[in-house]
């Protein structure tokens, strides 16, 4: 009983600063002599909504305690994601785990996360609030988070490729906007 209260009372410490959603439950059975003996599995994203998420699986013979595994993995995994303004992607997205492929596309603001599944728990727990992502292939839910945080690994904020160019970060922003006008004149000019 005081590991129990020792756990919640832990939980509720980190739980103030960080957010985290359960994906996906399954429950599995082994058949042995006397029956069935039932499992769980358990999926978790956590973040805390300002640019940090990771995600972590549990297995246990209760739910609590499998939710609770995944829990501790997940903080062990979390990465930190930069983000434009604090609200979306710096850059179109496109990640691949397995059959799992994702299309991660930024967003106007006021436009919210479409998404689905445990895409959505992703920018939720990380702090997204106007994104566009699609899922294609599979709809397993752990391919989808993987290939989601294959996608977010290749993040760059133009800051990072500033610094690694030896520019500063005006140079790449103004180019990449004088790139769009040179195209809007090119096409009145044809």
């Amino acid at each position: 009983m005081a590991r129990e209260e020792r756990s919640e009372r832990h939980g509720k410490e980190e739980g103030s600063e960080l957010i985290d959603k359960l994906v996906s439950i399954n429950r599995v059975a082994k058949v042995v002599k006397g029956g069935r003996r039932f499992g769980f599995a358990a999926l978790v994203v956590v973040g805390d909504g300002k640019g940090k998420v990771g995600y972590g699986s549990g297995k246990a013979k209760e739910v609590s305690d499998a939710m609770r595994k995944a829990l501790d993995s997940a903080k062990k995994s979390m990465v930190r994601i930069p983000l434009r303004e604090g609200r979306t992607l710096h850059h179109d997205l496109y990640g691949r785990f397995g059959a799992g492929k994702v299309i991660i596309r930024t967003a106007p603001v006021g436009t919210g996360i479409i998404a689905g599944g445990p895409m959505r728990a992703v920018f939720e727990a990380l702090g997204v609030q106007d994104v566009v992502a699609k899922s294609v292939g599979t709809s397993n839910p752990h391919n989808m988070l993987k290939a989601t945080f294959d996608a977010l690994d290749s993040m760059k904020s133009p800051r990072a490729i500033a610094a690694k160019r030896g520019k500063k970060v005006g140079d790449i922003v103004e180019r990449r906007e004088g790139e769009k006008d040179k195209s809007k004149k090119t096409d009145v000019k044809e």
